[in-house]
């Protein structure tokens, strides 16, 4: 079973974030240059929350705000789950189905190493599974 860390090195460990006193329009400038959905909140090298699209839909527009007024404090997600590097894939995917989450930070030995996303697993999944049932038919028919 593939790893998320293996994941990681195919995709890339790139993590994007933002301080938490900046705005939310900042954010949201950032996650449109860099077309992800999420980006870590991040203060003096350390994780204090998560903000996404899902974020700014629910606690800005909903609530009048205006996200050029707001900080990202006032609207992250404090609460972060993580997994570790050594998590197979199904095991991150189990992880974000049952938190509904679709971003999932990865550490290795309590340090952050990456991001993953729903995306990204099951694209790799659905990856693992048609290589494995072309080298089948090619077991299958001798090929």
């Amino acid at each position: 079973m593939r790893t998320v860390e293996q994941l990681l090195h195919v995709k890339g460990g790139d993590i994007w974030s933002i301080a938490p006193m900046e705005t939310a329009y900042r954010a949201l400038q950032i996650m449109a240059e860099t077309n992800v959905g999420a980006l870590l909140v991040m203060e003096n090298e350390k994780v204090v929350g998560i903000f996404s699209e899902r974020d700014y839909a629910r606690k800005v527009i909903l609530k009048d705000k205006s996200s050029k007024n707001t900080s990202v404090s006032e609207l992250m997600t404090r609460e972060v789950i993580y997994i570790d590097a050594d998590a197979t894939l199904e095991e991150s995917m189990a992880l974000m189905t049952a938190k509904h989450i679709r971003h999932l930070p990865v550490l290795q030995k309590d340090r952050l190493i990456g991001l993953v996303t729903l995306g990204d697993v099951v694209k790799q999944l659905i990856s693992d599974q048609q290589f494995a049932i072309r080298e089948l038919e090619k077991y299958i028919t001798g090929g």
